[in-house]
């Protein structure tokens, strides 16, 4: 990606974890609903920000190196929304919100070996990794913390907040997406 900033996101080495897991829970292009979903995807803003994007206007999102967050990304659909989050930072918390623009395909570091993404063991033909595209939808006023995400008590239970849930994408079921959108200040509003 010439004149782009590198980018990944924030799945911390000691966190990827290679246990076995099917190759994918995603549904297939024909059964998945048409029905809109939302997810929470985190990035070292020193890597990739919200503002990196807003000048990007649009862009995949690669590096990912779990295979959970990597199902969650193939089950993802264009139009879906994304709550992007900037992680291992502070405050970290979310920073604005993106929309999926190009469902999965092979992420492109992993055959690369000068790329910190780089697996040997992924071949062109039987690819391990996937990534998709995001557009800027907006930047939120202010990063809604990690602190304010944990304080709300209508968000008690997502995923993000739970102790231990470092995974680097996350559904998010719809009554939390509404609540959130009212909380952070955001002008998007879902119908």
């Amino acid at each position: 990606m010439a004149g782009k900033p590198p980018h990944k996101s924030a799945v911390h080495k000691s966190a990827v974890h290679k246990s076995a897991v099917h190759k994918s829970d995603a549904r297939s292009e024909t059964t998945r609903s048409t029905q809109a979903h939302y997810w929470l995807m985190k990035s070292e803003p020193d890597v990739f920000s919200i503002d990196h994007l807003a000048r990007m206007k649009r862009s995949p999102w690669d590096g990912v190196r779990n295979y959970q967050a990597r199902n969650h990304m193939q089950a993802m659909q264009v139009g879906d929304l994304v709550f992007f989050y900037h992680s291992s930072c502070e405050p970290k918390g979310i920073a604005g919100l993106a929309r999926v623009c190009k469902t999965a395909y092979p992420d492109h570091t992993q055959f690369d070996p000068n790329s910190d993404h780089f697996d040997a063991a992924s071949k062109p033909d039987a690819p391990r990794w996937f990534m998709v595209d995001v557009e800027m939808v907006e930047k939120l006023p202010a990063v809604f913390s990690l602190e304010e995400l944990k304080r709300d008590p209508k968000l008690a239970d997502m995923m993000v907040v739970r102790k231990g849930a470092r995974l680097s994408v996350q559904p998010v079921e719809e009554r939390h997406a509404r609540h959130l959108l009212v909380r952070t200040g955001a002008k998007l509003r879902l119908r």
